[in-house]
């Protein structure tokens, strides 16, 4: 089969697109690293191999298996061995703590759990704690895997199995594993035809591979004949140096990886035409931010809106509408968007309210916690399933949507609903501010009030209580500072999120500020 007629098939698997491209172009380069490379042929080969060793000790199709480990290639070919097994993947966060690690192998159920050299050394002390078998990639992996040519059993993937379970961030409390399923990923994988992709296509992967941002643009290249450019470690020279040698042409970025591309010496000096993709996804990215690729990298550059758990999502062509870059876009097709006041009723356009959406795109849900579950949870009054964002926001007169803010960072102070993106937005038009975070801390008076944490800029120094007058002189006064500090840096989760919490409990261990 073709890859032109599985794509008009209702559901295929990503597996079996690889199959496609390998026969009808074996030495295409599927992955590069470095100095290695690896064409469609042996990617595909390779999977088979990872596959019948899988089947051969028992872990078959309704199975788990973890990988925790940096971006290498054979963490793609583990991932995509144990896909056309129909084992489910659970992608872990190679940067958590190891007492994290070893609950998330428990509550993922993994049969077997392939690390590398680091997290092997990093494990060590929770060893006992998790029952998964533990393989080393590397020299022990190879010895694991059956012979060269040996071809698995053939699996009929069902569009409503798990294909993998990824942990969140956990920036507001214990992780929770998102289950997707096969359509999850098929779907994502049709909807890139219709936005350019194909056998052209040169990712170059930014984020590291347990993150579904990497993930949801990784799968439909490689599905549909492109080829994945792994980095590592991301740092923006290397960004740099391998965009432009490798001649990329798509990455999908957190808003603090394009500031630090944009604010390294060398950025004027490469060749990064090659770009006709440039995707913000992962983050909250500021207006200026926005503002600032548009004017100093050219090319189209989109803001996507969306959740690891699915639902709607939302999609800004930048450079198509400048005069939008406060919004994060409108609704992709076939997502629905809808606000939701306080009494779980839509609510009209113009108003606020929490943001759900609906789409082909949705998880089955947390892995084991039907409540969680339930509490992601909305159903329209006609009965249709929608996921709830935590966000706050509103349609504008054109149908963009506008975010607020997080729900669960809203402060409440003095009865008034003060939201921590206004403040910070006031915070990064003072020139030597670089980055700044707001949260609110408890506070005898009001309930809560608002604390600000701000980064400076390279070689500008500031007084925090001078920068607090600055901002609160521009504040309402009941979005007034009651504190502010300045940081080095602000605490981030492996995708650049920033860890409110972290701040919160920082500032609350920290001695009063003069």
């Amino acid at each position: 089969m073709t890859i032109d007629e599985l794509l008009k098939l209702p559901f295929a698997s990503v597996a079996d697109a690889i199959t496609c491209h390998a026969e009808a172009r074996p030495q295409a380069t599927a992955l590069v690293l470095k100095d290695q490379r690896m064409s469609m042929a042996e990617l595909n080969q390779r999977m088979d191999r990872v596959a019948a060793s899988l089947q051969r000790d028992g872990i078959g199709a309704g199975s788990t298996i973890a990988i925790c480990a940096q971006s290498s290639l054979d963490y793609v070919v583990v991932f995509l061995g144990a896909i056309r097994a129909g084992v489910a993947v659970a992608p872990l966060v190679a940067s958590a703590a190891p007492e994290t690690l070893a609950a998330m192998v428990a509550d993922a159920n993994a049969k077997l759990l392939f690390q590398d050299e680091g997290i092997a050394e990093r494990l060590a002390s929770v060893a006992g704690s998790i029952s998964a078998r533990r393989l080393t990639l590397g020299q022990e992996f190879e010895q694991w895997l059956v012979p060269q040519g040996t071809r698995p059993q053939a699996v009929d993937v069902q569009p409503e199995w798990p294909f993998n379970i990824i942990y969140s961030s956990g920036t507001t409390g214990s992780p929770k594993g998102i289950v997707q399923p096969h359509s999850f990923r098929w779907n994502a994988v049709q909807n890139a035809v219709t936005r350019g992709f194909g056998p052209d296509t040169v990712m170059l992967a930014t984020t590291p591979l347990y993150s579904n941002l990497t993930l949801s643009s990784f799968f439909p290249t490689l599905a549909l004949g492109g080829k994945i450019v792994l980095l590592e470690k991301f740092e923006a020279g290397s960004f740099l140096e391998v965009a432009s040698r490798e001649r990329a042409s798509y990455a999908i970025m957190v808003p603090v990886q394009y500031q630090r591309i944009l604010a390294h010496p060398a950025f004027g000096s490469y060749d990064l035409t090659s770009f006709n993709k440039k995707y913000c996804a992962g983050a909250p990215c500021p207006q200026e931010l926005k503002r600032e690729i548009l004017e100093r990298w050219p090319g189209p550059f989109f803001d996507v809106y969306g959740m690891t758990e699915g639902g709607g999502a939302c999609l800004l062509a930048a450079h198509n509408r400048p005069d939008k870059l406060h919004t994060v876009g409108q609704p992709m097709l076939g997502s629905e968007i809808l606000i939701v006041g306080e009494d779980g009723e839509p609510v009209p356009q113009g108003q606020s309210g929490e943001v759900v959406g609906r789409s082909d795109n949705m998880m089955l849900g947390y892995h084991g916690q039907p409540e969680k579950t339930r509490e992601a949870e909305w159903f329209s009054p006609d009965g249709k399933r929608y996921l709830r964002t935590g966000d706050v926001g509103y349609f504008d007169a054109d149908g963009f949507l506008v975010l607020i803010d997080r729900k669960k960072d809203m402060i409440i102070s003095g009865g008034f609903n003060v939201y921590p993106s206004d403040l910070e937005s006031v915070l990064r038009t003072h020139p030597d501010i670089s980055e700044a975070a707001v949260v609110g801390v408890p506070s005898s008076q009001w309930g809560e009030t608002p604390v600000g944490f701000v980064v400076p800029r390279p070689g500008c120094s500031m007084e925090a209580a001078q920068l607090r007058e600055w901002a609160n002189s521009k504040l309402g006064k009941t979005q007034r500072l009651a504190d502010l500090r300045i940081v080095d840096e602000l605490p981030r989760s492996a995708v650049g999120k920033i860890l409110k919490r972290e701040l919160r409990d920082q500032y609350q261990a920290l001695p009063p500020s003069a």
